[in-house]
């Protein structure tokens, strides 16, 4: 099969409207969690998220094509253009061999929520005529290939919280079979509104540590309660290896292994067995080799933070053999179904710059959670093969694997 690589990055959230200010904020352990703006919160057992301040959509869309798009598909464009532009790619490629992989967990959820309203106040007549095509999940990779004139493959995941990473696989996979020579993957999620966190708060999988916004995510501590939700985009361009190489690309990284699974067991509560299939497959892939550096899912609840930390130590034979893990839901909360996306970028971004993002809010360690979690400051580090896992609701687990050329 070919060989896949990384030519281009893209990423905007909570941080940083950008991978390079994004990428900077996180590693300083800055975090961008606060009281919530996008809509009133006031009637919320949950009041705090990981919004993104003061974009505007007419940077990256005419103002009349504004409305025909949902925030998560305004987003996830920011996100594929700074990759397209990273990427650097030359003029006259075959737009037929490029193709974009998209994903999004829940899509364009305050836009159904608006239209619900008007359709029982107002009637359904008034509903908007860009309601549907605004919402739907894929129209974000409809979007982004219409903007880039990308006609390979179209593709689309939605698979909760692990979207962002399947959308990385079913990409490497299409260019590794010779579906496509190039992928744009993108990953975004803009659920910020009053159902997706009513909704969100009624399972009990948020935080209500509304007095400390800033405090609130806490991957791993023993002390944490829930996750927080965040925003934004992540994208990638996947592009097969002796193309990128006879145009003398910059690779960030060779995608080297990845690994799916089920868990077959509970619609919300994760098991550590499934997420442990998923990392051995990828490990198994990528020829087993030594890992410097794992991006965990790490969300800050009970249940996950315990049965990835399970996971990690069977994977990798022992804590003693575990590298560094960290989770940077702490500084821009949980992005969803673009979570995979941004932490796939931010894993490749240590990379290139041997650097560690840590775990803030780390101050009470857990017996059940005891690796190596970066805590609370960055550490240099080379970083040859990075591993970034997803997992999510319905019990679906994605994993990749990366390497430094």
């Amino acid at each position: 099969m070919r060989r896949v690589v990384v030519t281009g990055l893209g990423m905007i959230n909570s941080l940083g409207m950008d991978k390079e200010s994004s990428f900077k904020a996180i590693v300083e352990g800055q975090c961008g969690i606060k009281l919530i703006e996008l809509f009133n919160a006031d009637e919320h057992s949950v009041k705090i998220a990981g919004e993104i301040i003061d974009f505007d959509p007419e940077t990256v869309m005419d103002a009349k094509e504004v409305k025909k798009a949902d925030r998560f598909i305004q987003l996830g464009i920011k996100a594929a253009l700074e990759a397209m532009d990273d990427a650097q790619l030359p003029e006259g490629i075959d737009k037929e061999r490029f193709g974009i992989s998209s994903a999004s967990g829940i899509g364009g959820l305050p836009n159904i929520e608006k239209n619900s309203i008007i359709c029982e106040t107002k009637g359904p007549k008034r509903i908007s005529p860009f309601f549907i095509p605004s919402a739907l999940v894929n129209m974000l990779g409809g979007f982004v290939s219409i903007y880039h004139g990308l006609k390979g493959p179209n593709l689309s995941s939605v698979t909760a919280c692990a979207a962002g990473t399947h959308a990385i696989i079913e990409a490497g996979k299409t260019i590794m079979i010779g579906g496509a020579d190039r992928m744009l993957v993108v990953g975004a999620e803009s659920a910020i509104c009053g159902a997706g966190v009513g909704g969100f708060a009624a399972m009990k999988a948020l935080s209500t540590n509304n007095d400390n916004p800033k405090g609130a995510s806490r991957p791993f501590d023993a002390d944490r309660n829930g996750f927080v939700m965040g925003e934004g985009a992540g994208a990638l361009v996947l592009e097969e290896y002796e193309s990128a190489l006879a145009r003398g690309a910059h690779i960030y990284g060779e995608l080297i292994g990845f690994g799916e699974s089920g868990d077959a067991n509970h619609i919300t509560s994760p098991v550590m067995e499934g997420p442990l299939r998923a990392m051995k497959a990828a490990l198994n892939m990528a020829g087993n080799p030594k890992v410097d550096y794992v991006n965990a899912h790490g969300t800050s609840t009970p249940a996950n933070d315990k049965n990835e930390t399970a996971a990690l130590k069977v994977a990798f034979d022992g804590k003693d053999n575990c590298p560094p893990v960290s989770s940077i839901k702490g500084q821009i909360g949980h992005c969803l179904g673009a979570a995979g996306a941004i932490e796939a970028v931010v894993t490749l971004m240590s990379m290139r710059d041997g650097i560690l993002p840590p775990t803030i809010n780390y101050t009470t360690p857990d017996g059940e959670c005891d690796l190596d979690y970066i805590p609370n400051k960055a550490r240099i580090a080379e970083v040859n093969v990075g591993m970034s896992n997803s997992f999510g609701f319905g019990g679906t687990n994605g994993v990749v694997i990366f390497k430094k050329l």
